[in-house]
């Protein structure tokens, strides 16, 4: 068992290792590139080989399993993961209250605009499980950008609130070899995201809340990754994917979703 995961790991290092390499910004500490080039190491292992692997193909509406009733979540993914990218996070906001439904997007390759009418069928459908008329949507990487896809197409009247982790709001250099759809609209300063920006009122805005790490070693630069109107939460020292497993940002979802709890 050990030898056949020792390929898998040394895979790993050597691509979590050029990725930082590739990304890290000037002037950022050294102590917080090691921190996150390991934490993003052990998180990148877990997930692309001893979780996504074994992903279910059509998530169900996870229940809540204690707390007072809350507003559900509807978690997306980003590029080329699925719903098992999660699992920490659900873990978590289903013992607060929160019934959880983490979708897979697919195909895994088109454009991010045919990603809205998937979003919208899990919305709907996880209004009726839980009985509320609102929802509250978490996006990490390219999920946070479908999340505003699916708001500029569909509105925002059943918005609680969303919350992006490591979303390449204003595109990501580590794109510009990409040659896919989705990989081309998230490219540094593109017209799509150009567009996207330009739909959004003060009044969407003011749903979104933004998380990012000066680390990340597949959006960058990473402190531009903002919004106007939205400041973000920085959170030093983890890695892109990490940001999906850490507790200190898996706390702050929590908090963030943890308003007062909703009417039956």
């Amino acid at each position: 068992m050990l030898g056949a995961l020792l390929m898998p790991w040394l895979a790993v290092v050597l691509s979590t290792s050029y990725t930082m390499l590739k990304s890290r910004a000037p002037g950022e500490p050294s102590s917080m590139f090691y921190r996150a080039w390991w934490g993003e190491t052990v998180a990148n292992f877990r997930t692309f080989v001893l979780r996504q692997p074994w992903a279910e193909p059509q998530p169900a509406v996870l229940p809540a399993t204690d707390g007072v009733k809350r507003v559900p979540v509807l978690l997306v993914h980003g590029y080329v993961c699925n719903h098992r990218l999660w699992d920490d996070v659900t873990l978590r906001l289903r013992a607060e209250g929160h019934d959880v439904l983490a979708i897979n997007l697919e195909p895994l390759f088109t454009s991010i605009d045919q990603y809205a009418e998937h979003i919208e069928v899990s919305v709907q459908a996880l209004m009726k499980h839980s009985g509320q008329s609102q929802v509250a949507l978490v996006g990490h990487s390219m999920g946070g950008l479908a999340i505003r896809a699916w708001m500029r197409q569909c509105g925002s009247a059943h918005v609680a609130r969303i919350l992006t982790l490591g979303t390449p709001h204003a595109g990501t250099k580590a794109a510009k070899q990409n040659r896919t759809p989705n990989g081309r609209q998230m490219l540094w300063d593109s017209a799509w995201l150009q567009g996207l920006a330009e739909s959004e009122t003060p009044e969407r805005r003011a749903l979104m809340r933004i998380a990012l790490t000066p680390q990340d070693n597949i959006v960058f630069p990473q402190r531009a990754q903002t919004l106007p109107g939205v400041n973000p939460v920085v959170f030093e020292g983890l890695g892109h994917v990490q940001m999906c497993s850490a507790p200190v940002v898996i706390d702050w979802v929590a908090n963030e979703l943890n308003s007062p709890p909703l009417a039956a």
